[in-house]
């Protein structure tokens, strides 16, 4: 069992939880389901999951929140599920925690396949890279900050470290590696996403939207990310490889 990547299910129906754990347990995972958030925290707090499956619409609860809650305190990728179709609950979760978005019905063939997609990216970062001794790290230093390409992390002016999701990480890696280039949102969605899973036209607005918040002065003028109109975005801070 320890080798198997451990999931955590959140939601408030059995026979969800039921389905996706046989489900996960046949695609060689050891999943865990639980009904609400506090049977999620408690879980949390007892082991390390490498992902949660969460449901949008639990009873009584608002799993938007819980994302969110959860995306403040770890890095640990989010699959939110939601039986409403509409761009704007896609978007708001994406927005606010998750790192992929389920609408019911889905197939256990694509659960499976957005699952390993989302642990193949992060093992991709939590993996350093193999480097001759004394080798520097590949640094980028810009406005203070410093992204350690190596390390895989984000430091802050005062040298404390600033989380990011995976995609948040890549996003911003393609962006401070080659400054003063306009991207398209299709050239971004190829250099963060890959063609292992399914992307939408928003994503690339909404992980904008979040780096925003991390790294900006004033998120609402920007001064690093900015907005090409027509065009897409344009990472305009200087860079410089400390």
């Amino acid at each position: 069992m320890d080798d198997k990547h451990r999931i955590l299910i959140v939601d408030d129906e059995t026979e969800v939880r039921d389905w996706l754990g046989a489900l996960l347990e046949d695609g060689g995972f050891a999943p865990h389901g639980v009904a609400d958030g506090a049977a999620m925290r408690q879980a949390l707090a007892a082991q390390r999951f490498a992902l949660v499956i969460l449901d949008l619409r639990l009873k009584g609860e608002d799993g938007l929140m819980l994302a969110r809650e959860l995306r403040g305190q770890s890095a640990v990728p989010i699959i939110m599920m939601s039986g409403k179709g509409d761009e704007t609950d896609r978007v708001l979760g994406l927005e606010l925690a998750a790192d992929d978005y389920l609408t019911k019905p889905f197939s256990g063939r694509e659960l499976l396949a957005r699952v390993r997609a989302a642990l193949r990216r992060t093992t991709e970062l939590s993996i350093p890279l193999q480097r001759h001794p004394g080798e520097a790290h590949e640094c980028y230093a810009f406005n203070g900050w410093l992204l350690d390409l190596t390390a895989r992390e984000l430091r802050q002016p005062d040298g404390t470290p600033c989380a990011l999701t995976q995609g948040e990480f890549s996003l911003l890696a393609t962006l401070v590696r080659h400054p003063q280039r306009v991207w398209s949102r299709e050239q971004l969605l190829e250099q963060t996403r890959g063609l292992d899973t399914e992307v939408y036209d928003r994503t690339i607005d909404v992980l904008i939207l979040r780096l925003r918040r991390k790294i900006e002065p004033n998120p609402r003028h920007p001064e690093l990310i900015c907005t090409e109109r027509g065009l897409g975005y344009q990472f305009r801070a200087a860079v410089s490889r400390p």
